[in-house]
């Protein structure tokens, strides 16, 4: 009986401790370059410059200016690349892609999961609580000293160099992507 209680009670003690553990990325990063590109500069133009905003802090900062319409024939995809030694013959694609899917329905996943929450409170991009009502409006966006603070990204990532290409296109609609590099490295505390 007092073996039984004894179980019971340490079951009890790990789900109450797990359940307070918070999850927290394991990883720090640095920016090493973002560049971005677009078929017409007058319907979407951006400027992106990565920043550093105190020592092992870094950021984002940017405008887009956007100027048309998208429609349900707007995709958007992404691929991300890891490498160890930052070598671009060494780069191998991850599972972490994001599949090419209409711009729509990533605003509803991946813009909601991640970007609404690392660029929300630094930026005046969009946000919305259920699902997004189109259309995706056309003005100047202006992002200031964004830290990627990790919400909605894996939790631990080994070193190394990461890559991410991103693409959006569309019938009748500018190409334009942006391609990330940053190195990551472990968190020590």
């Amino acid at each position: 009986m007092v073996s039984l209680r004894f179980s019971f009670v340490s079951i009890v003690l790990g789900v109450l401790l797990i359940n307070g553990i918070r999850a927290a990325r394991k990883w720090d990063y640095e920016p090493i370059s973002i560049d971005a590109a677009t078929s017409d500069e007058s319907l979407i133009n951006f400027d992106i410059k990565m920043i550093r905003i105190s020592r092992g802090e870094f950021g984002v900062s940017a405008t887009v200016e956007w100027n048309y319409d998208t429609t349900e024939e707007t995709m958007v995809e992404a691929v991300v690349y890891r490498s160890s030694s930052g070598d671009e013959s060494d780069y191998k694609m991850l599972p972490f892609n994001l599949p090419k899917q209409t711009f729509y329905d990533y605003l509803n996943t991946y813009y909601k999961d991640v970007i609404m929450k690392n660029f929300g409170p630094c930026s005046n991009a969009p946000q919305f609580e259920d699902k997004f009502q189109p259309p995706w409006p056309k003005k100047t966006y202006v992002a200031e000293k964004c830290v990627i603070e990790g919400d909605g990204l894996p939790e631990i990532l080994p070193p190394g160099f990461y890559k991410i290409i991103f693409n959006c296109t569309g019938a009748s609609q500018p190409s334009w992507s942006f391609t990330a590099i940053a190195k990551l490295t472990n968190k020590m505390f």
